[in-house]
């Protein structure tokens, strides 16, 4: 049996939690069935299912192959459509990344879109604020904030980002607006060790500037937190003036329930980027995303001021 057969094979258990099941379902004898996992695990060096009397489940392993057994299989079942002259429906495991902030608030109304345009396709999202390699944890769409490294991925531009300062009305009621970035050393400011974007550094609070024009120096937060989420309810909360991205506030801003202040033109925009390490060659649920969410964001004003 060849590796593509016993891949299809190795699916069909798994979905089955049985060998018996699949063995009907493919027309196959169990043994039969038996031995292609069996053949297919010693190809690759490593168990990928555990079995009992009672049980059978993937192991770790066997886990992180099903997927990239799924992707693998669509993708050829889609080169033979394309072959034969076949229309292509997007179908198969899309797997998308983007900063945690960004992907709830931006990239997930369009994957709820996406996956009512495409009932053959399941979408796995991993919202996390770090880079992660695309090609090692089987990414298909990528969204990346700031400037990009020349790792020869396929990107387009969707928008620009860029760092502010905001609190509340309340607050700025209470204390006064700052006219000046020295004026913010006579207020509270909530710090965030993380700007919750890929590739961003770190923004901590510590010092902020503007041109030439210094804070006075060092600036030492009443609060720091870990994550954007805290220091955007601290904010919200009336606790003192952050300094986060313009899309994370966007929502809250244009409630009224931040205000942005000392807009600083010093501050360089940052790019926003659609990447996927497949390119042209990307199989057709791939190629569908990128062209709704190119679209989606780029007609978003809060992603894409120049629509505004």
């Amino acid at each position: 049996m060849d590796r593509w057969q016993a891949m299809r094979v190795f699916v069909r258990v798994a979905d089955n939690g049985s060998f018996a099941g699949a063995a009907r379902q493919l027309h196959m004898s169990p043994p039969a069935v038996t031995r292609a996992v069996a053949s297919l695990e010693d190809q690759i060096g490593t168990r990928l299912l555990t079995r009992t009397t009672r049980s059978l489940k993937l192991t770790e392993a066997g886990g992180r192959y099903l997927e990239d057994c799924r992707r693998i299989l669509a993708e050829i079942e889609e080169a033979e459509a394309v072959a034969a002259g076949s229309s292509v429906t997007p179908s198969g495991t899309l797997t998308v990344t983007a900063p945690v902030q960004f992907g709830r608030l931006y990239v997930l109304p369009v994957i709820l879109d996406y996956l009512a345009r495409h009932p053959a396709v399941g979408v796995r999202a991993l919202f996390l604020d770090r880079v992660i390699n695309m090609v090692e944890e089987g990414a298909d769409v990528g969204i990346r904030i700031g400037h990009l490294a020349d790792s020869g991925i396929v990107a387009i531009r969707v928008g620009t980002v860029r760092r502010v300062l905001c609190a509340t009305p309340g607050y700025l009621d209470r204390h006064g607006t700052p006219a000046t970035m020295r004026d913010l050393r006579d207020h509270a400011i909530i710090g965030s060790m993380s700007t919750g974007s890929p590739g961003e550094g770190r923004s901590g609070g510590k010092e902020l500037s503007s041109g030439k024009e210094r804070a006075g120096g060092a600036l030492h937060p009443r609060l720091v937190c870990n994550t954007i989420d805290a220091a955007l309810a601290a904010a919200l909360a009336g606790q003192g003036i952050a300094r986060l991205l313009s899309y994370q506030v966007a929502p809250s801003v244009s409630e009224g329930r931040l205000r942005l202040i000392l807009d600083d033109p010093d501050t360089a925009p940052m790019p926003v980027h659609i990447v996927s390490p497949e390119g042209r060659r990307a199989p057709a649920k791939v190629r569908a995303f990128i062209d709704l969410a190119v679209a989606r964001l780029q007609a978003d004003p809060r992603v894409n001021p120049g629509r505004s």
